[in-house]
């Protein structure tokens, strides 16, 4: 049996509050901005994001009047990664050749995304708020948040309550390794929050360790929003996941 603990300290930096209103503002200049070159710098900002919220949006800009900037929306559908994207740029009716490229090449991206071989089996099992104080919608975006990281790490996620031989299919069929994840949100000593994920092989739940990465001095949601990458990003190198 392996333990090992990793310990984060985030200090407080106007960055933790700035992804929200990046989303905020690049969305509002999407929607209402009056030059067409505009808009589409904000359709390929949002792209880079890596926000779940940034969907919507780019979703919505495909409807733009501006072919420049439908085609910049399917360009940041593409960065973003989102795969439930994809239906709605298989919905989107284009025109424009040029703009119909771009869709259809997002939508390339987007499945070929989807269908690449993981690097790891990851039995993610949610996040607990030890707090008693946030709201239960913060929770689910906090999981959300770190379901999405741990794809983007090459993860795939197993489905609930799944049978060990299963499991053991996935495992042998790629020929990678599992994981079980367990997260919870906990106060810090100092006032701010920490996210501690406890790792165990999976399916055969051998304990592996614990990683913890904790923030001060901002809103919650902020402290949350900038604590999750890191906190994937701590696992993997502490755990030395193959990316």
């Amino acid at each position: 049996m392996r333990l090992l603990l990793v310990a984060l300290l985030l200090l407080a930096m106007p960055a933790l509050a700035q992804v929200d209103a990046r989303v905020a503002f690049l969305t509002k200049q999407l929607e209402k901005g009056k030059d067409p070159r505009a808009r589409s710098q904000a359709a390929l900002g949002l792209g880079v994001t890596e926000e779940p919220e940034a969907l919507q949006p780019l979703c919505t800009g495909l409807e733009d009047v501006s072919e420049l900037v439908r085609a910049s929306a399917a360009k940041g559908l593409a960065t973003l990664r989102e795969v439930s994207a994809i239906d709605c740029l298989k919905k989107h009716k284009e025109t424009d050749a040029a703009t119909l490229v771009a869709i259809r090449e997002a939508i390339k991206a987007l499945e070929d995304f989807k269908a690449r071989p993981p690097h790891l089996y990851v039995d993610f099992e949610g996040v607990k708020d030890k707090t008693g104080s946030l709201p239960a919608e913060l929770v689910k975006i906090t999981e959300e948040r770190l379901k999405r990281k741990l794809i983007l790490t090459g993860a795939l996620l197993a489905p609930p309550k799944e049978p060990k031989k299963a499991a053991q299919g996935v495992l042998k069929k790629y020929g990678i390794s599992g994981y079980r994840l367990s997260a919870q949100i906990q106060n810090t000593e100092s006032g701010g929050l920490r996210i501690a994920l406890v790792c165990l092989s999976y399916p055969g739940l051998a304990l592996l360790g614990q990683v913890e990465v904790q923030a001060t001095g901002a809103a919650p949601a902020d402290l949350l929003k900038a604590l999750v990458p890191k906190a994937i990003q701590e696992v993997a190198q502490t755990f030395e996941w193959s990316t």
